[in-house]
């Protein structure tokens, strides 16, 4: 709200003020050696007022200034402005498209926006230069908002990097769209305090104007802090920059200040506070940067075990968190690699107090094309890239090697192949038991069998009904297993399946006694699933047309007096077309009584 309407928002205020706000909280938070700088302007062409023209820019430019040891971790773009938003916008002719949205009104009747996208790769590949934020369009929109001297529009962009330089900090980024006046309290959470030295916060704000200064106040845990002479205490949000001292941030705050002692070693929340008794201001994202504990990991390799024959070994170890600061938290990664490839992946279970230590055991397969002799390295806070998760005070302890030797798995042995007569689908029924015992001499209790030979080497979905196994496809290999103390032998035999000849019975009575009620060809139905089945009377008239779908049931389905009837009592000639190369058509008698 501006100086020539207070008369207007002295009348608002004695309605109830309708916000429709989105608290500010953490977004993201970076442990280690960062800070951070903003950059950002207005679209605004003078301060907005009552003399000021209702117009307003759609692009404008700011420029990026970093050192040569200043490596960009994180770029967020941030804009805001009038109504109810544009969320596409263009960054040096780039398209952005808004990935969060804030919204906020005031007397129910003006609204406003921001938007926030992730343009960290744009600008760690353009680096230092000009940015230009254009296609930021209100002026449809504008003129309604000019007569309360609410019309503004601009853009911040948040730059955190990375400096060897630096102290180890943590850096926490919040964001939301929260606004005064009169009063507004922001808690930030997540902080960890380990040292005062150099701690600041910065905001980026909307729509503060600097010729308001009614009872405008910014305070942290208590005290009030400014940043003179660009930010007064009386006056914080002005339309500045504390990072370039640029003063004609026309309704837009991008401000910084030092708060080192503001805050106290040990704290893990702040409070922000703003009073306003007349500008309204919008807080979109605040930046905290502060020394930070930190712990320190590492781990030992306590005992391996492997069995002979077997590419798995079993490895126990210990993560340390002894020279550290701060607890090492639950599910820090663990990474194990053979010969310098990733074969595993755990973490840790619980947070590890300083001076505490964790231990976990693991089962590590080992590729098969990898020497008998070979190195294992395990790494605390790897994630399986070479990358930590953690900061920690000491990167360079996280591992342990052992150097260790594979036992060589015995080559598979062959046996005898099965073949057994086809029951149904391509299906029959094997002993594995009396397949292996009549070729070798074994224990049965030392025998096992397998559909797979990765099954047999992880001991897995070992077959159960060995006596009267159904396979599963045909042609199918099966892997046997015979315990061998320390190793164990491997065999393979191959079981397969054909078509036997069909057993044709000579009658059968369709009197439905449910005894032998239908031509019922022995090793016919679904065995050779293409057959004919034809059925000719005494005088060579086809009276039945059958097929693996359709048996015989003693009822006609063919002929002049079809009628699907029973045929009466005598005799019935067959042609059983099996149409299965192997076999020859079959042809006979049958006959049927009741």
């Amino acid at each position: 709200m501006k100086w020539y309407s207070l008369l207007l928002w002295c009348c608002i205020i004695t309605f109830p003020l309708q916000l429709f706000s989105q608290d500010v909280t953490l977004y993201q938070q970076f442990n280690g050696r960062f800070d951070y700088l903003a950059i950002g302007n207005t679209m605004n062409l003078v301060e907005n007022g009552l003399f000021a023209p209702c117009k307003i820019n759609t692009s404008s430019s700011a420029d990026l200034n970093l050192t040569t040891s200043q490596n960009i971790e994180a770029a967020y773009l941030y804009w805001a402005g009038s109504d109810n938003g544009d969320f596409e916008i263009s960054l040096n002719g780039i398209e952005i498209n808004a990935e969060r949205t804030f919204s906020d009104a005031i007397d129910g009747n003006r609204s406003f926006f921001a938007a926030f996208a992730d343009v960290t790769e744009i600008i760690q590949d353009q680096g230092n230069t000009t940015y230009t934020v254009s296609d930021l369009d209100l002026s449809s929109v504008i003129s309604s908002y000019c007569p309360s001297g609410t019309n503004f529009a601009g853009w911040a962009m948040t730059i955190i990097y990375q400096d060897d330089n630096l102290p180890l900090n943590q850096l926490n980024v919040y964001d939301g769209l929260q606004s005064v006046p009169d009063v507004l309290n922001i808690t930030l959470d997540n902080l960890n305090v380990l040292d005062t030295n150099g701690a600041k916060i910065g905001f980026i704000a909307w729509e503060g104007d600097s010729s308001l200064a009614v009872n405008e106040q910014l305070t942290i845990n208590g005290n009030v802090i400014g940043n003179a002479p660009l930010n007064p205490v009386n006056n914080a949000f002005n339309g500045t920059n504390s990072f370039t001292g640029q003063n004609n941030l026309y309704n837009m705050d991008i401000d910084v200040y030092n708060i080192q002692n503001n805050i106290n070693i040990g704290d893990t929340t702040a409070t922000i506070s703003l009073t306003s008794g007349q500008d309204f201001v919008m807080i979109n994202n605040i930046i905290t940067v502060l020394n930070s504990q930190l712990p320190d990991a590492t781990v030992v390799i306590d005992a391996t075990t492997n069995n002979c024959g077997e590419n798995t070994v079993s490895l126990d170890y210990t993560v340390f968190n002894l020279n550290a600061t701060e607890v090492l938290p639950a599910n820090t990664p663990i990474s194990f690699y053979v010969e310098n490839m990733l074969i595993a992946q755990s973490a840790t279970t619980d947070i590890i107090l300083i001076g505490e230590s964790e231990s976990g055991s693991i089962n590590l397969l080992i590729p098969d094309n990898f020497p008998t002799n070979l190195d294992i390295d395990v790494v605390v806070d790897d994630d399986g890239t070479g990358l930590g998760l953690v900061t920690e005070i000491n990167e360079m302890n996280n591992f342990d090697t052992i150097e260790i030797e594979l036992l060589v798995l015995p080559e598979i042995q062959t046996l005898d192949d099965d073949l057994q007569c086809d029951i149904g689908f391509d299906r029959a029924e094997f002993n594995l038991e009396t397949l292996v015992t009549d070729q070798i001499s074994v224990n049965l209790n030392d025998v096992t069998f397998y559909e797979s030979l990765e099954d047999l080497q992880t001991f897995s979905n070992t077959i159960l009904n060995t006596q009267t196994f159904e396979n599963t496809v045909n042609p199918q290999t099966i892997y046997v297993r015979v315990e061998s103390n320390p190793c164990y032998f491997t065999y393979q035999l191959e079981l397969n399946v054909e078509n036997c000849p069909p057993t044709v019975p000579q009658g059968f009575s369709p009197n439905l006694d449910s005894k032998n009620d239908w031509f019922n060809i022995q090793g016919l139905y679904d065995i050779f699933e293409e057959h004919q089945l034809l059925i000719f009377n005494r005088y060579g008239v086809l009276i039945f047309e059958g097929d693996n779908s359709k048996p015989w049931l003693g009822k006609t389905n063919r002929g002049l007096n079809h009628r699907g009837e029973l045929v009466p009592v005598g005799t019935y000639f067959y042609i059983l077309k099996l149409n299965d190369q192997n076999f020859s058509n079959i042809q006979g008698w049958v006959y049927v009584n009741y």
